[in-house]
């Protein structure tokens, strides 16, 4: 979700023209630095120790290097997307108070909460080469006394974007308000229904405010490394971000506020206006207070954990009994006097990665992403669905384009209820319509038109950037079929393809391996799969539903299955 200075919107034809706000008068102003001492105080790293920065042409040798000969041409492409990500690696500068290297979208001079979560994921194949989950250090270090984390803090001083900064020390507010027209920028106060204005004001305003999904992220790497003692680190700045969104963003009504940073110029946004209930944000909550619960299981928090799983089941039933629509069998948001908006988007699929659908919901949700009418249009999964009035084909921002963020939303939902071949479809559909457009245009993009082979309308190149996710973590995963567990010491390889398939120096839980499975050549019906690896592990391969385990062994082993 980025700022853009100008953006001018015809609700007829929704003609709109965007320009980033480098080098405005909005973004030149800054914030003032806060005492050192302020910030931080929950996160333990406190200093950067300088290390050489990676580059791709000395790294390039050691990076997975994936195998796919079904689709060889989504190679290139992989490759393309790490070399443009190398080029976002980035050191803190002196005097930002950020303590580790860090990957950055690139988009303007700040770094983003939403983006860095999201391009962990795709970092996390290639740790320790790179710096994926420590990226997220920099957001906790400057994380302020009462617990709030801006989304949008400049790489070079460390601190906020000017606008998203209470600077008038007012209660809680939106700077830029709800409907993100910008003609002009007009702020707006959180009215709160059934409970007492928060006290003393927060730090930052609303628009800063959004996306706590930290916790996914850090779950996702810890999947890829096992490093519990990362999740110590990071547990104690997590509780004290939970409990300040839970201070500041809760509606009377128990669910969670949030604004046009959701989801910049969506339809939706004029039904949050005042202080509306988004179902992104709250399933969000529901999710991170779930994944608390969960570290502070493995941490020896048991009360803790006890605390965080009431507030998931809370937030659950809430979702289900204010949100779901019976009759249109879908979720929505709430406005301000709790009524249900009318606009149908992929915020609701927020509900199966917090898993809070429950299976008949789910199902109904899954219906929709069958619908050609709604959501199964030609490149999956818009955000906006394709029956609403201000759909806009050509993608429109959020209006319709497809992003690898919300993408990567929906799969991983998908698969907590079991729906694995119609995530995988979806992911496939996504490199698919990535790989076309990269042969035409050599590169990758911010985000994509629903319904043709094209960047969306509009969308910045050369983008890794969230949608490195594709390339990267959806071909590994979803393509070639590599699913570690790196806490039990397990890599699940799911093997789809009768082509030649696999992954030379894959990265998990400490190990480097290199799997190959190709056609016996003594037996056209079973594979030949050859592992190679620094050290011991279960793999489990997993084809035509029949499941094989191997205890694998430092060296090599050759294999066959059926």
């Amino acid at each position: 979700m980025k700022n853009m200075s100008q953006m001018k919107m015809k609700m007829g034809n929704l003609v709109f023209g965007i320009s980033l706000l480098l080098g405005s008068g909005v973004m030149a102003q800054q914030a003032v630095q806060p005492p050192e001492s302020a910030q931080g105080r929950f996160f333990a790293k406190k200093q950067y120790v300088p290390s050489p920065l990676p580059k791709f042409d000395d790294l390039r040798g050691q990076l997975p290097s994936p195998i796919f000969d079904e689709r060889p041409e989504w190679v290139p492409m992989y490759w393309k997307a790490w070399e443009l990500g190398f080029r976002n690696f980035n050191e803190p500068k002196p005097g930002s108070g950020f303590v580790s290297q860090f990957i950055d979208a690139a988009f303007s001079e700040n770094i983003y909460l939403w983006d860095t979560c999201f391009m962990t994921m795709f970092c996390n194949v290639a740790h320790p080469l790179v710096p994926g989950i420590s990226s997220l250090d920099n957001f906790y270090a400057r994380q302020y006394a009462d617990g709030e984390i801006g989304r949008e803090i400049n790489r070079t001083t460390g601190v906020e974007f000017a606008d998203w900064v209470n600077r008038e020390h007012k209660p809680l507010f939106s700077r830029w308000g709800w409907t993100f027209n910008f003609e002009p920028i007009q702020s707006d106060a959180v009215i709160y229904v059934g409970r007492a204005e928060p006290q003393p004001p927060p730090h930052l305003t609303l628009d800063s405010l959004n996306h706590p999904i930290f916790a996914w992220a850090e779950m996702e790497s810890y999947r890829f490394t096992g490093d519990r003692e990362r999740l110590r680190m990071v547990y104690d700045p997590l509780v004290g971000y939970y409990r300040v969104l839970e201070k500041y963003l809760q509606q009377g009504n128990g669910l969670y506020i949030t604004d046009w940073a959701s989801m910049d110029n969506s339809p939706r946004n004029l039904y949050l206006k005042g202080g509306g209930c988004g179902v992104d944000i709250s399933c969000e909550m529901a999710m991170f207070a779930r994944q608390l619960a969960t570290m502070a299981g493995m941490l020896g928090k048991p009360e803790d954990a006890k605390a965080f799983t009431r507030d998931a089941d809370r937030l659950k039933q809430l979702v289900n009994s204010l949100m779901w629509d019976e009759q249109r069998k879908f979720y929505f948001d709430l406005t301000l006097k709790g009524e249900r908006a009318p606009v149908k988007t992929v915020a609701a699929y927020w509900t199966l990665l917090a898993r809070v659908a429950s299976p008949s919901q789910a199902s109904a949700l899954v219906a929709e992403l069958k619908n050609p009418a709604t959501f199964a249009r030609m490149h999956r999964v818009p955000t906006l669905a394709a029956d609403e009035k201000f759909y806009d084909p050509a993608g429109g921002y959020w209006r319709g384009a497809v992003w690898a963020p919300t993408t990567t939303m929906v799969i991983r939902g998908l698969d907590n209820y079991g729906y694995d071949a119609l995530a995988r479809e979806i992911a496939l559909n996504h490199l698919d319509i990535m790989g076309r457009v990269f042969k035409e245009t050599g590169t990758i993009w911010e985000n994509y038109a629903p319904d043709t082979a094209a960047p969306g309308k509009p969308a910045g190149k050369d983008f890794v950037g969230w949608s490195g996710l594709g390339p990267i973590l959806y071909l590994l995963e979803y393509g070639i079929g590599l699913k570690p567990n790196a806490p039990e010491n397990e890599l699940t390889w799911n093997l789809r393809s009768n082509a030649r398939q696999g992954c030379e120096r894959f990265h998990f839980g400490g190990h480097v391996v290199s799997l190959v499975a190709e056609a016996d050549p003594l037996d056209a019906k079973r594979l030949r799969v050859t592992v190679k690896s620094d050290g011991d592990f279960e793999l489990r391969l997993v084809r035509d539903g029949r499941t094989q385990t191997i205890r694998v062994k430092a060296g090599e082993q050759v294999l066959s299955m059926h």
